[in-house]
């Protein structure tokens, strides 16, 4: 961490993150008029919480019902829409969606439209990459220049790009654990410990697959304020939160009829609420998805903004550093990775690249930045040219997609870019069968991040090591003179 960074000046860093947030605002309403599917503007799960939102705003509940009859969704979907919902004893049908982001939406979406709701996700990922900025600065001591170029490109390039104006819980999401990150990172003041707890228990309200990623924040904060606070505050902190997941179970009881929103899903009702996870899950099969999250031919966030991979070098190293706040990062991103890993019931469907990590990508994007602010020039312009490739990605969807030759959800890799065609090949095609081919793309890349990894491991701790040696060598000194040692006594 660098101390002239951290402590730049406020009109500099809010000059930095005004530049974050212009950027994903702006790349977040240009998706807009990218059709979702060739169907309609906002398809598969969006209609749900579009009609939840519009249910909220016109008869203040959560009962689509009457939605569903008059046929609200063909405003921005032409086709019918498929069967989500299960109707109770009395009627009423409850989307088996979490309520929260419905909630933000509301307000937008009664008043002016659907396209309303969309343009304020656009702001939540403006805020999102505001707030990342001000992390990087602020608690990781990147300089603000590195820090606005960092996450505008990972703000303008997919998936974060594509999901800062698609209706789903992804990015309000992402805003509520990089807020938990810069609550327990900070001097840990009475208001920071509200607005953690506040991020935390909204992680599970925006959709219970965020909780395994909400339950390691809310560790990493107890084990902080056990250390800072004493065992007191620690304690009553594992009580509001035993408390706020009690509400959350009786609410969804009640509301829903089981323990998750899945229990009033059309599909749940044979296999139970939890076959939403699987009904005879492989897990050795899913493991692949360790490394197709990331380099996957089509699926892979890699693939469509090669600039991602630099986050295998990153992590090593910040491993091997160990720098402070280190665990607020890895800690939940390491959660996030494993639920899309193990507990997705798959990693490719009716939605754009990347979906079930876009919760903590701006956690990775905060460590790439930190890895960049130590590393050589030479490093800053290899990422700059991977970056490029990202961005370009981006502009071919969104041209392609006005022009109405793909769509954010179905034949987005027929996209006309000759940057990705060429790169695609090198990576593995995990989901188009086991063959041997894909099995030596795997092998070759296993090898070649294991290789990058202890590479980047071992330069960040040389480093240390370098960094830490004059300071020895000038406590070894004043050690030998107050002994007399090399002071000039006579043996």
């Amino acid at each position: 961490m660098t101390s002239s960074a951290a402590a730049a000046p406020r009109r500099v860093v809010a000059a930095a993150m005004l530049a974050a947030f212009v950027v994903a605002l702006t790349v977040g309403l240009l998706g807009i008029d990218v059709r979702a599917t060739i169907g309609g503007r906002a398809a598969v799960d969006e209609p749900q919480y579009l009609l939840t939102a519009l249910s909220l705003a016109e008869d203040g509940d959560l009962d689509i019902s009457d939605e569903l009859y008059d046929r609200r969704w063909r405003a921005f979907h032409d086709a019918n829409l498929p069967v989500q919902t299960e109707p109770k004893a009395d009627g009423s049908q409850i989307s088996p969606h979490d309520p929260l982001l419905p909630i933000l939406i509301a307000a937008p979406m009664g008043l002016w439209g659907f396209e309303a709701a969309k343009a304020t996700v656009c702001v939540l990922a403006g805020l999102a990459a505001a707030l990342t900025v001000w992390i990087a600065v602020r608690r990781l001591g990147v300089r603000p220049s590195l820090a606005t170029a960092v996450v505008s490109v990972a703000f303008a390039s997919p998936p974060l790009a594509i999901y800062a104006q698609q209706v789903y819980p992804e990015m309000p999401a992402a805003l509520a654990a990089l807020v938990a990150v810069a609550a327990l990172t900070g001097s840990w003041s009475r208001r920071a410990q509200v607005a953690f707890v506040l991020a935390v228990v909204a992680l599970p309200w925006l959709s219970v697959k965020y909780s395994a990623v909400a339950a390691m924040l809310a560790l990493v904060g107890l084990w902080r304020l056990w250390r800072d606070r004493g065992r007191l505050a620690a304690a009553v902190l594992v009580g509001v939160f035993a408390a706020m997941g009690a509400i959350y179970l009786v609410v969804h009881k009640i509301v829903w009829g089981g323990w998750t929103v899945y229990a009033s899903g059309d599909f749940f009702q044979g296999p139970g609420e939890f076959a939403v996870v699987g009904t005879d899950p492989n897990y050795l099969a899913r493991s692949q998805r360790l490394t197709g999250l990331l380099i996957d031919q089509h699926w892979g966030i890699a693939a469509w903004q090669p600039a991602w991979l630099l986050v295998i070098p990153a992590v090593a190293a910040l491993i091997a550093v160990r720098p402070r706040h280190w665990t607020a990062l890895v800690v939940p991103a390491t959660a996030g990775w494993l639920v899309a890993t193990f507990v997705a019931l798959t990693m490719s469907g009716f939605w754009s690249p990347g979906r079930q990590i876009v919760v903590i990508l701006p956690l990775l994007v905060l460590v790439i930045a930190w890895w960049l602010s130590t590393s050589p020039p030479a490093v800053l312009v290899g990422a700059a040219a991977l970056a490029f490739v990202g961005l370009f990605a981006m502009a071919a969807f969104l041209a392609d997609g006005w022009d109405r030759r793909i769509t954010w959800v179905f034949a987005f890799d027929k996209v006309d870019n000759p940057l990705y065609d060429g790169w695609k090949v090198f990576l593995p095609p995990y989901q188009e069968g086991s063959g041997a081919e894909v099995w030596v793309r795997h092998g070759i890349w296993l090898a070649g991040i294991g290789a990058v990894a202890a590479a980047a491991w071992w330069a960040a701790r040389l480093r240390v090591t370098a960094a830490e040696e004059p300071s020895a060598n000038v406590a070894g000194r004043e050690t030998d003179a107050r002994d007399g040692i090399g002071a000039g006594r006579p043996g």
